[in-house]
């Protein structure tokens, strides 16, 4: 989705100043939070921030060649961001980890109750 959006010569926004940023800051915490969810802990939390801002740099790198677009270095920075608030957040708060993962342990409970019953 980050790829197919950034070859794109324009990305359809609302007319709000550096709305993009926003954006950035937001899709790469996601991206991030995905990466995190590999692992367990502190450890894959740097692995995903890594991962996700070197993603960030290289997909700014990417819209250098693509009409229309630019490098901007405050959008590798609002990738960056995002995706440090992500991983802190998961990695280091049990709340906002369960409240991500409420529905699919809801999920998991009821497809074990139903194989007890089954079974």
């Amino acid at each position: 989705m980050i790829f197919a959006a950034s070859n794109r010569s324009q990305v359809a926004a609302p007319a709000v100043p550096d709305f993009d940023k926003f954006a950035h800051f937001g899709v790469y915490g996601l991206l991030a939070t995905l990466l995190c969810r590999l692992g367990r802990g502190w450890r894959a939390a740097g692995w995903a921030l890594l991962a996700a801002s070197i993603y960030g740099a290289s997909d700014e790198w990417h819209q250098s060649f693509v009409p229309g677009r630019s490098v901007e270095v405050a959008d590798w920075a609002a990738d960056t961001g995002g995706a440090a608030l992500a991983v802190t957040l998961y990695a280091g708060s049990t709340v906002y980890r369960r409240l991500l993962e409420a529905r699919l342990l809801r999920s998991q409970r009821r497809s074990t109750e139903a194989r007890d019953c089954a079974g």
